[in-house]
């Protein structure tokens, strides 16, 4: 019972220590608490608000790991419904959370990036200070190499147009790419180099496949250096994280296991070593990655799997037409190195997530799952209305009913309802489902260029829509969507 005492006040001595890093400002004192610090990021909340629950552990874990940073940040807080209403007012707030970056106590920027702790410390570090360090020494530059990160260091001799490029990048670039830069003769005399941009991967990916930096040997353009910065940053199996998912670009391969360079990073390389050692061979062909299965379950559940258990790595990719495949396998080197074979070679079925195909499909409206969409919509030879829902939506449930009135109206016309549960089929392009329920219209002649259906959701608007739109006339209703007279 002492035991248990002990451990649940750890736990809110914990949470406070972390809400401690997190300044709490009013009306009363936000000018002035604002204007003594020369960067602050500001959460505007209300107490009530679901993401802001979600954000708040992030954004106070952001707050705790970049205090010591140098130059500082400070992370701040304003309660919208209560203390800080006229605040809130004065900056605009109609939404929340909202952050926003101040800098000398005037309002600087919104903030736009990443709303994990993580993704918060990266993109506020690169909020402060000048675009690229300048490293004046060998310890200064070894310092700057050795951390977490990437780091792209400039060795320069004097002026050039070398120089001015990377400069002009670091600006651009500050968000996502630590910049370094030295003329310092000790540090041009022990890396060797007098005008030269050089890439430091971080020492804890590190690995006996690739080398530790790589040198650009490029134009002194821009352009060309963000190019290549952006081919050699992740290196030959990088590290793929919520807040970077958008670096890795298909055809990819990805590597789901527990991934943790904080608590296990010996073990993490372990099995990274083995997917490098196999990957460097095909390096011209794919994209590598590693991911943490637990951050990327919503990834895992795509592929058909609700949990992984073991330790060894389970192996998911996308082709360059985001085609799905398994390595089904238990994870070796060997079948590693197969399962690649036959994936380059275009040898391998893809997984598809989808519902079993309905024994009966008669009625009103006509069920698609992914094993059957092309049979009832992309070739049906028909005008097609198509919803795509999740059976926990509300909005979808009030529609059911309307669907279902509409598919009995159109049971005479060259016209077809047609509905799929989104969550347990896969969603195949050019439809693109972001919220539920989505809905288009495919007409027959045009089925590559679907159009979103924006318009009114009771039955007498989709028949006016499906009148107006529809290849031929219908037979029930003129094209303003008027009920034709039956002929006596």
């Amino acid at each position: 019972m002492i035991f248990k005492t002990l451990f649940l006040l750890a736990i809110v001595l914990c949470a406070s220590a972390d809400e401690n890093d997190v300044l709490e400002l009013t009306d009363d004192d936000f000018k002035t608490r604002i204007a003594e610090h020369e960067t602050v990021l500001v959460m505007f909340y209300a107490p009530w608000c679901g993401h802001c629950k979600k954000l708040k552990p992030e954004f106070a874990k952001a707050a705790g790991d970049i205090k010591n940073n140098d130059p500082p940040v400070v992370f701040a807080k304003v309660d919208c419904t209560e203390g800080g209403k006229e605040t809130c007012n004065n900056f605009g707030v109609s939404g929340y959370p909202t952050l926003k970056i101040f800098r000398n106590g005037e309002l600087s920027s919104e903030y736009n990036g990443p709303r994990d702790a993580g993704g918060i410390v990266k993109y506020m570090k690169a909020q402060v200070g000048p675009s690229s360090k300048e490293l004046n020494s060998v310890d200064a530059v070894n310092d700057f190499t050795s951390k977490d990160d990437v780091a792209v260091v400039g060795f320069f001799e004097s002026d050039s147009d070398l120089k001015s490029a990377f400069l002009k990048l670091a600006d651009k670039l500050r968000e996502k790419v630590r910049f370094g830069h030295s003329s310092d003769k000790e540090v041009l005399k022990k890396f060797g180099h007098t005008n030269a941009i050089v890439l430091f991967r971080p020492p804890h990916l590190h690995n006996k496949f690739e080398p530790d930096s790589v040198k650009y040997e490029g134009a002194s353009k821009r352009e060309a250096i963000e190019s290549w910065i952006n081919e050699n940053y992740h290196g030959l199996v990088g590290h793929r994280q919520r807040d970077n998912t958008n670096d890795f670009k298909n055809p990819l391969v990805v590597a789901y296991y527990a991934v943790d360079y904080v608590k296990n990073a010996k073990g993490t390389n372990y099995w990274r070593n083995r997917i490098l050692k196999v990957a460097k061979d095909f390096a011209s062909s794919f994209t590598f990655a590693i991911s943490a299965k637990d951050d990327f379950q919503h990834e895992l559940n795509e592929f058909g799997y609700d949990y992984v258990k073991g330790d060894k790595p389970i192996v998911f990719a996308r082709d360059a037409k985001n085609r799905k495949f398994i390595m089904h396998d238990e994870f070796s080197v060997d079948g590693f190195l197969s399962f690649l074979k036959k994936l380059k070679e275009d040898a391998l079925e893809p997984y598809i997530k989808s519902e079993p195909i309905p024994e009966e499909n008669n009625g009103p409206v006509t069920v698609a799952v992914a094993k059957n969409f092309d049979e009832v919509v992309a070739n049906n030879g028909r005008d097609t209305l198509i919803e795509f829902y999740a059976p926990w939506c509300g909005h979808c449930k009030k529609l059911a009913p309307v669907f279902d009135e509409l598919g009995e109206k159109m049971k005479n016309e060259d016209v077809a309802i047609v509905k799929m549960d989104a969550t347990s089929n896969d969603v195949p392009p050019p439809y693109e489902v972001r919220g539920f329920p989505t809905l288009y219209w495919s007409p027959k002649d045009n089925k590559a260029n679907p159009i979103r259906y924006e318009g009114g959701r009771e039955v007498d608007d989709f028949i006016k829509y499906i009148a107006k739109h529809s290849s031929q006339e219908l037979k029930g209703w003129d094209r303003k969507g008027k009920a034709k007279k039956e002929e006596l």
